[in-house]
């Protein structure tokens, strides 16, 4: 990787949480579409690199070695055997930072190595934890083993926030959340996942889905992130890992992400500009696009069924 390489390398995101958290559904609104094909069950998968691209997909083997795979197939790739699964297509959000969409944490059926292998990689986290039964013990211990380089860059979603039915339950569970996990994130954001996807046009239904905020939030993070990756070939968990800060550029030019457009939603959207920044007159501002309406109705499916299988709520 040469210098120039480097200081234009993209942040790369982590989707995580335990199974069935809603990070299928937060992969889809990010993208504004299904990455997979619906019959594979992306739970049972080893971990999933998205880039911006048009290269056929592969695996990387735990030895290294790359292997050209079918999107149709993936299902047939060993998991205890397989690194990463590589895929590449176009989507606004991959312009400015990859995805890495790990499989569930406490799927009893895979092995942690499965995980833990590819935390190298990452940059920062988008957790997802279910809103009725939100920050377990189970995830407060993977997330211990995290360095501070990326907690304090990644963002605690808490999903499936409309499945509290009142606001004294989401009041309650989300003081206690914040009180668990105070300063172990960048930002905590409730948020419904299926509202936002239904939301698509109408920005009074995005914003009380708890979708506006978490996109502002994560627009700054990316941009943020930018900073901090550039010249750097290694991830900022292993920087974290071996106890070295995490500066972030003063080079000007390491800010690639000058007003960002995240998965506008139409053609003619303007860029989508953090809350500090004030749009010029007139300029439409967008966030995370919607996928078709047909991924709305995923809400209700469980997790394993495809990608867009379980659309919840994002804190």
């Amino acid at each position: 990787m040469t210098q120039e390489d480097l200081t234009r390398r993209k942040p790369r995101i982590a989707l995580m949480g335990e199974f069935s958290a809603g990070k299928s559904t937060l992969s889809n609104l990010l993208l504004g579409s299904r990455p997979l094909p619906e019959k594979v069950t992306a739970t049972r998968l080893s971990p999933v690199w998205m880039a911006s691209g048009s290269e056929p997909p592969y695996r990387v083997d735990v030895d290294g070695t790359e292997e050209l795979v079918s999107i149709e197939h993936l299902e047939e790739i060993p998991v205890e055997e397989t690194k990463v699964i590589r895929l590449f297509f176009e989507s606004d959000i991959l312009d400015v930072c990859d995805l890495i969409d790990f499989p569930g944490i406490s799927d009893p059926n895979m092995s942690t190595d499965v995980v833990e292998r590819m935390l190298e990689e990452v940059d920062a986290v988008l957790w997802c934890t279910h809103a009725t039964q939100a920050w377990r013990q189970s995830e407060q211990a993977v997330w211990d083993q995290m360095p501070e380089a990326v907690k304090k860059r990644s963002i605690l979603l808490i999903t499936r926030f409309d499945k509290l039915t009142n606001e004294r339950d989401r009041g309650r569970v989300l003081k206690r959340v914040q009180h668990e996990t105070k300063g172990q994130f960048g930002g905590t954001f409730p948020i419904s996942l299926l509202q936002a996807l239904q939301a698509g046009d109408d920005y009074e239904k995005w914003d009380e889905s708890g979708a506006g905020a978490f996109s502002d939030h994560l627009i700054e993070m990316v941009q943020e992130l930018t900073m901090a990756v550039a010249g750097k070939a290694e991830s900022l968990y292993v920087i974290g890992q071996s106890g070295d800060e995490v500066a972030t550029s003063g080079d000007p030019n390491a800010l690639l992400l000058t007003n960002p457009v995240i998965a506008g939603r139409d053609p003619d959207a303007g860029p989508v500009v953090p809350r500090r920044v004030a749009p010029s007159a007139g300029a439409k501002v967008h966030a995370i696009s919607t996928p078709v309406a047909d991924d709305v109705a995923a809400e209700n499916q469980p997790e394993g069924d495809h990608l867009a299988d379980s659309a919840q709520i994002a804190s």
